[in-house]
């Protein structure tokens, strides 16, 4: 009797283990290129997609230098989920050297990119002059309006043509600083994956929907919470100009030292017309970003007497344990942080 039971039982067992084995290689494999987006890919996907994420819980994208196992990753996925907007530098090159045969999504597509004109990374001149000069604002957003018609004019163009930088200009590729943007990333991926895993459809329809919800719940609170500060107290420092999307979209005023990636430097020159800033104009707070070097704003803390208002999360999300450990989770945090130091 106990030798016809461990039988039943050994045979139950392996069953199981098929099974499980055969819902695992079932799933779509999907590979997002950063921490934050990858959040988005499970929210979106659930139990149907298995997502590996290559630039982890603070990490920096913009400095990423792919391995061979992240090759290894991507060789085998179905799916490659990418931000665009020029943000993964590293991104064409891991895409060949991998020999990646499955469907890359940009999941920026449809956003109406920030273009910073007339200056290379020197993030606060360029956000001081859209804030105070209201000519020259329109004259960018008519900008921004014709590329982002020349963009949906020309979907099919390869990455390269579509990231081109050009001398005179930069795009801004942290759009998912803005939830409204955030909401267009969620649409792209949902759109994504039905059309790698049509028999998926409703499961992927339900999930964005309800993420979408919680999106749109959270850009409410955000923009409610932001209002309440004084006009004055609406201005903070920030180490590298990733905040510019968040800046339009909820009222705050950011200047970087640094540009758009935090491959660039700041000169010297920089630095000292910020701390003239600073003292001129009384900006109230400092932010470290989670992914950068803090020592050029403790720098600039320490000749201004400016106070450190906190860490913002930027460039991605931070480890499980942490404060942002979700894209939505990011929000709180960096609206608490800024409402607390602004306040006050």
């Amino acid at each position: 009797m106990r030798c016809r039971f461990a039988a039943l039982l050994t045979a139950a067992l392996v069953l199981l283990g098929a099974s499980a084995s055969a819902q695992a290689a079932d799933k779509v494999k999907a590979v997002a290129s950063f921490s934050i987006l990858g959040d988005m890919v499970k929210n979106v996907g659930g139990e149907r997609v298995e997502v590996t994420t290559l630039v982890g819980p603070n990490g920096d994208a913009h400095v990423f230098s792919p391995t061979p196992a992240d090759a290894k990753a991507l060789a085998s996925a179905d799916m490659f989920f990418v931000n665009g907007l020029g943000f993964e530098g590293w991104m064409e090159r891991l895409e060949k050297s991998s020999g990646f045969k499955g469907r890359t999504v940009v999941t920026s597509k449809g956003v109406k990119p920030l273009e910073i004109v007339g200056r290379h990374h020197h993030g606060g001149e360029a956000r001081e002059e859209d804030h105070h000069e209201e000519d020259h604002a329109k004259d960018e957003d008519a900008h921004d309006h014709d590329d982002h018609a020349a963009h949906e004019e020309h979907g099919d163009e390869t990455h390269a043509e579509a990231e081109e930088h050009h001398d005179d200009e930069e795009t801004d590729p942290h759009a998912w600083q803005s939830l409204a943007n955030g909401e267009i990333y969620v649409a792209n991926i949902r759109d994504g994956l039905i059309a790698a895993d049509p028999d998926g459809k409703e499961i992927y329809e339900a999930n964005a929907e309800k993420y979408l919800a919680a999106l749109r719940k959270e850009d409410t609170a955000a923009k409610a919470a932001l209002a309440r500060l004084p006009q004055s107290r609406r201005r903070i420092i920030t180490s590298h100009d990733a905040f510019g999307y968040f800046a339009n979209a909820y009222g705050i005023e950011v200047i970087s030292p640094e540009g758009v990636s935090t491959e660039s430097e700041a000169s010297a020159q920089d630095v000292a017309k910020i701390i003239r800033q600073i003292r001129a104009e009384n900006i109230p707070a400092v932010f470290i970003e989670n992914v950068s070097d803090p020592r050029l704003l403790e720098q600039i803390v320490r000749e201004t007497g400016a106070k450190i208002g906190g860490v913002l999360y930027s460039d991605a999300l931070s480890d499980k344990n942490g404060p942002a450990p979700t894209y939505l989770d990011m929000f709180r945090h960096n609206v608490g942080a800024l409402t607390s130091a602004l306040s006050s």
